[in-house]
Formats: structure tokens, C-alpha cells, sequence
């Protein structure tokens, strides 16, 4: 049972000895001076000078000169090569590291390998290491993959609802608005689905509110009428029909109702300016802390934070009446704080302020008997 383990170390250990003697068997053998040829060299100068000059070529001064030029090099060539050959010493020290790297260095792998290696784990198979590099493939790749399912898998609606943001990013509309689609079709009809919907054909029809599109904001918003995403675009499909004072009223009224660190706000701000209106301030909702923070305080001061609120609201609605929102928000206020005759107060100067607008001006009547106020 063991046999081939063994056999299969034994091999192993024997290649690991071939290549450490490969490389370190020149260090056991004493280093030789290839010192005969670069002598006879020399002395071949020599004779050519020799002959050199007695063929008349050249001045016995110049003959001269060269023999002792050469001579010179043939004494330094012969004290190099003497200082070049082993010593007893260095020759022993060379084959004891080598001696050593033989044993020590296998001795180490082998040691390490026991302790962190595992020599009886089994092979990865083949299929969960393509799963691996499946799970580094490319986006591209990944796409290909889902919409390879999606054909084979029409009806995987969840499928559908990944895919559609993923082309919307990558500037695929018109892939994006069929994803949508199929989507809201299998899912089911929800706010964010008749919504993302909308903001799909309204990319693919660069930046315009189709007829489609505007559809679909307006059965979002029959689902939830405080809906943003929907609201926006209305508010863009008012003022590309030229409709500025609807699409201003439309994103103020966002403003108004946003929370302080809301992260849509800048880009209704900028609506507003390229109308040529002056964003609305709204009023600021209590931070995380702010609120956290009521924790600690006594009812008192609850109370007083509470009716600083409520006045800033109170304030900002006699300088702009036409926040029907606003004047709603007011009233409940008013209710929930035990102060009818002020909540009475705010409905009528909402009924005074709202009177060219009959449908606000409802909303506020409305209100009013729900909550039992005087009319």
C-alpha cells in the first residue's frame, strides 16, 4: 500500500541530490591554472619579435622595446598563476560547504515541508479549478455567462433584475430597459421596478421622458406618491414640456422634505438652478446623533427641541405659503403636541395661502376633519 509513496520520495530525493551536485561539485575541486597556454602564448610573442626583426621589419630599439614589453607580461602572468592555485586550507573549507549543502539544505526543505505541507491531501479536481478561474473571469465573461442562462432560462426573472443594472452601467440601454421589462413582468409589479423602468427609457432615449417612460414614473407613483426617483423625472418630463413652474414645484417640494444629508439633493438643487430658481432650504431633519442624543435629555428639554423645530417650520411657511406639504406637516405637528387652537391657526392660513390652488387647498380640508379640527 506504501510502496509507491516510497518509491515516488526515493525519486524525489534522488533528483534533489543530482541537482545540488551539479552545482556544487566544482567547489570540492581545487581550482588549476590554465597557466601553460597563456605562458606559451608569451613566448610565441617573443619568437615573432625575433623574427620580426631579423627579416628587418623592425629597428633593433623597437625589437628591444617589445621583448621587454612582453616580459613583463609573462612575470605578472607567472606570479598571478602561482597566487592563483589552492592552498590546502581553501580546498578543504570549499568541500565541507559543499559537503553541507548536501545535507543540510534537503535536511531544511524536508523539515519545513512535514511541518506546514500536507503530503496525504488529495488533488483538486479539475471541475473546482475551473470553478476558480471562473471566479476571476472578467466582467465581459461573466455577462456572456448570464446571458447565456437567460437564454436557455427566459423566465428566470431574478436573473433579469441583476443583469439590468450591470448593462445600465455599462451604457447598454436598450439591453437594460428589456431587462427591466422582464423583470417587472416575472417579479412582479413593484415602486422600484415601474421606476427603475422609467430611468432606463428615459437613458435610452438620451436623457428624455418618452411617453413610456412618463408612464411608468406615474404608476410608481400610484404605488407611492412620495416615491423620489419618479418624482425627479416628472419634474424633468415638466420642464421638457415646458412646464418650469410645475418642475419647479415638483423638485422645491423634494428639497423641502429632504433630509439634511440627503444624497439626490445636489442633483435637484441644479435642476432648480438651470430653471432659474433658488433652491429651497427646507427643513433640516434631526441628525443620528441629534437623535441619539434625545436619550439623555429630560422631557423638558425634549419638548423644547421639539417646539424649535415646529417653529422653524411655522416661520419658513409665512415667508412661502405654497408648500401644501409644508402646511401639512404643520398642523399634525400641532395635533401631536396637544395645541389645537394652533393646529386650527395653521390649517386656515394654509387655506389662505393655497386659495388659487383649489386641490392643495383639499388636501388641507381633508386633514383638518381627519384629525377632528374645527373647519
Amino acid at each position: 500500500m506504501y510502496a509507491l509513496p516510497m518509491m515516488l520520495w526515493l525519486i524525489f530525493a534522488l533528483m534533489t541530490a543530482a541537482a545540488i551536485l551539479a552545482v556544487l561539485w566544482p567547489l570540492s575541486r581545487p581550482v588549476r591554472l590554465q597557466g601553460g597556454s597563456g605562458l606559451a602564448v608569451y613566448r610565441d610573442q617573443l619568437d615573432e619579435i625575433e623574427r620580426d626583426r631579423a627579416a628587418g621589419l623592425i629597428a633593433e630599439a623597437e625589437a628591444q622595446a617589445a621583448r621587454t614589453e612582453v616580459s613583463r607580461r609573462l612575470i605578472a602572468a607567472t606570479e598571478q598563476g602561482e597566487a592563483r592555485i589552492d592552498s590546502g586550507g581553501a580546498l578543504w573549507r570549499r568541500r565541507a560547504a559543499a559537503a553541507a549543502a548536501l545535507v543540510i539544505v534537503p535536511l531544511v526543505g524536508l523539515g519545513i515541508y512535514l511541518k506546514h505541507g500536507s503530503p496525504q491531501l488529495p488533488g483538486e479536481p479539475l471541475a473546482q479549478r475551473q470553478r476558480g478561474v471562473q471566479d476571476n473571469a472578467p466582467l465581459t465573461a461573466l455577462i456572456a455567462q448570464a446571458e447565456a442562462h437567460l437564454e436557455r432560462q427566459p423566465n428566470d426573472g431574478r436573473g433579469w433584475e441583476v443583469l439590468a443594472p450591470v448593462y445600465l452601467r455599462l451604457g447598454r440601454f436598450d439591453d437594460a430597459v428589456k431587462a427591466r421589462r422582464n423583470a417587472l413582468r416575472l417579479n412582479g409589479e413593484t415602486v422600484e421596478r415601474q421606476s427603475d423602468l422609467g430611468e432606463a427609457l428615459v437613458a435610452a432615449a438620451n436623457g428624455i421622458v418618452t411617453a413610456d417612460a412618463k408612464q411608468s414614473f406615474e404608476r410608481a407613483l400610484a404605488l407611492d406618491v412620495q416615491d423620489l426617483k419618479s418624482r425627479f423625472y416628472m419634474g424633468l418630463a415638466a420642464e421638457q414640456d415646458g412646464l418650469p413652474r410645475k418642475a419647479g414645484e415638483i423638485w422645491q417640494a423634494m428639497l423641502k422634505e429632504a433630509p439634511a444629508d440627503a444624497p439626490w439633493a445636489p442633483s435637484v438643487r441644479e435642476a432648480l438652478v438651470r430653471l432659474g430658481e433658488k433652491p429651497a432650504e427646507g427643513v433640516r431633519s434631526p441628525t443620528a446623533d441629534e437623535v441619539a442624543a434625545t436619550g439623555s435629555m429630560t422631557d423638558a428639554e425634549r419638548a423644547e427641541m421639539v417646539q424649535g423645530m415646529v417653529a422653524r417650520l411655522a416661520d419658513r411657511l409665512q415667508q412661502d405659503g405654497s408648500d401644501v406639504e409644508g402646511w401639512l406637516r404643520l398642523v399634525r405637528a400641532y395635533v401631536v403636541l396637544g395645541e389645537r387652537d394652533r393646529a386650527n391657526a395653521a390649517a386656515a392660513d394654509a387655506r389662505r395661502a393655497l386659495a388659487a390652488e383649489p386641490d392643495k387647498q383639499r388636501r388641507v380640508d381633508e386633514l383638518a376633519k381627519g384629525l377632528g379640527l374645527d373647519g
